[in-house]
């Protein structure tokens, strides 16, 4: 078997002490970090979806890529998502994914899918914290600022 199949990337914390860790307290420092750390050539092209993983006291242990697509959309595969999770011991998440076209409103899927995974982590003891959805110009929607969480 390939082990390269199995190997997650998680960005972001690669030679940070934990002391020195970026710490959460709204959607606008989320999509702050989130989107230093998302690749601007891309953003109008395709989808991607990412999340950020936290400790319990909401300070990023890092930030990863989950899936990437097409223009339209990006397949998020749930048993990834929640491996990732689980093997870097993080309570908490935010979830981010672009719109290629700028429309920041979440679409059916969006909000679907948001759900499925709230109801998922809340069986493991994880907080999903936010949703945010960035356009290529970094503007965001925010589910938790919108009371949709």
């Amino acid at each position: 078997m390939n082990d390269k199949v199995n190997e997650i990337k998680i960005s972001y914390r690669s030679g940070i002490k934990s002391k020195h860790w970026v710490r959460i307290s709204n959607s606008s420092d989320a999509a702050e970090i989130l989107f230093e750390n998302w690749d601007k050539q891309t953003m109008e092209l395709q989808e991607s979806f990412k999340m950020v993983l936290l400790n319990n006291s909401n300070k990023v242990k890092g930030i990863c890529q989950i899936s990437k697509g097409g223009l339209t959309g990006t397949l998020v595969d749930l048993r990834i998502l929640f491996a990732t999770v689980l093997k870097s011991l993080s309570v908490g998440l935010i979830l981010a994914h672009n719109h290629p076209s700028g429309k920041l409103e979440p679409s059916k899927n969006d909000i679907q899918l948001t759900e499925k995974i709230k109801k998922a982590a809340s069986l493991f003891d994880i907080k999903l914290l936010d949703h945010l959805i960035f356009a290529p110009d970094g503007d965001y929607y925010s589910f938790a600022d919108c009371g949709m969480l």
